[in-house]
């Protein structure tokens, strides 16, 4: 783990003295509608010196927690295994040091990757997904490894009732009934997220945050924006929920800033991850 000389505000401490390690997952191979959020990580990481370090609404700093960033990985397009497998193995390595990873996406198939490896470490793993999309397609025009299948994959390897889904409002229908069957989706908001955490109590949590979730007045900046999404504060409240739980990784994805060029969709991921690193820093 090298250090990274583009980092995200705050986090440029060193990889042995830190307990959360940022890297970038920048791939959008497989995107369905707008492409573009192989630009997300470093989008937000020059924009987050347009923000404070300090967070008024958890009266805590950037500056008092150690987190490092080592830069982007360099993924290989149009071959969705080989980049799941690079995700895959520097998620197991942060893991093996026991560090918590945080990845900035990138669509949101890369959050397999990253499943893939807690799952290795966790056999109780469950993720807590937050998006406008169900993601729980078998496949995409043929393809089994499209951000759209994502959480289908996830369930593939967790099994029954490890899935919670929050904010969704998309999808085909027999992707809500597979959800019924086999993952716990509450649609529109986060209505039921405290029950849901009350359930999980202290096993192992991945938790995955598509910045679609949000409404496209909020974000617009994304891929596939979806009207009748949750507000900033919304989300806020409900990231301090989730934090009670025994969090072991993370990504934030589907940034997509060539879509919003006054920057404030950027403006506002910065912000959300500079709250999730403060809410999740043991």
């Amino acid at each position: 783990m090298n250090k990274n000389v583009h980092t995200f505000i705050g986090c440029d401490n060193d990889y042995v003295d830190s307990k959360i390690v940022i890297f970038g997952a920048p791939y959008d191979s497989t995107t369905s509608f707008r492409p573009g959020t192989r630009f997300g990580p470093s989008a937000m990481r020059n924009d987050s010196f347009g923000i404070e370090t300090y967070s008024p609404y958890q009266d805590k700093d950037l500056e008092d927690i150690n987190v490092f960033d080592s830069g982007d990985l360099e993924l290989i397009f149009g071959t969705p295994e080989k980049a799941l497998d690079d995700i895959e193995a520097t998620v197991s390595k942060i893991l093996s040091d026991d560090k918590l990873p945080c990845m900035i996406g990138g669509e949101h198939l890369v959050t397999l990757g990253a499943v893939r490896a807690a799952a290795k470490k966790y056999s109780n793993l469950n993720v807590v997904q937050f998006d406008a999309h169900a993601d729980l397609r078998e496949d995409y025009l043929g393809e089994r490894f499209s951000h759209a299948c994502v959480m289908h994959r996830c369930h593939d390897i967790l099994g029954d009732d490890r899935i919670y889904q929050f904010g969704i409002r998309s999808g085909e229908r027999a992707e809500f009934n597979f959800a019924n069957e086999h993952t716990s989706l509450n649609k529109f908001n986060f209505t039921g997220l405290k029950e849901a955490v009350d359930k999980i109590g202290e096993s192992p949590v991945y938790f995955t945050l598509d910045l679609d979730v949000l409404d496209p007045s909020q974000l617009c900046g994304t891929g596939t924006p979806e009207a009748g999404g949750v507000t900033f504060t919304e989300l806020l409240d409900a990231l301090k929920e989730v934090s009670k739980l025994n969090i072991v990784g993370f990504d934030i994805n589907e940034l997509c800033p060539v879509y919003d060029q006054s920057g404030a969709s950027t403006a506002l991921a910065c912000k959300l991850l500079r709250e999730i690193l403060l809410y999740f820093y043991k």
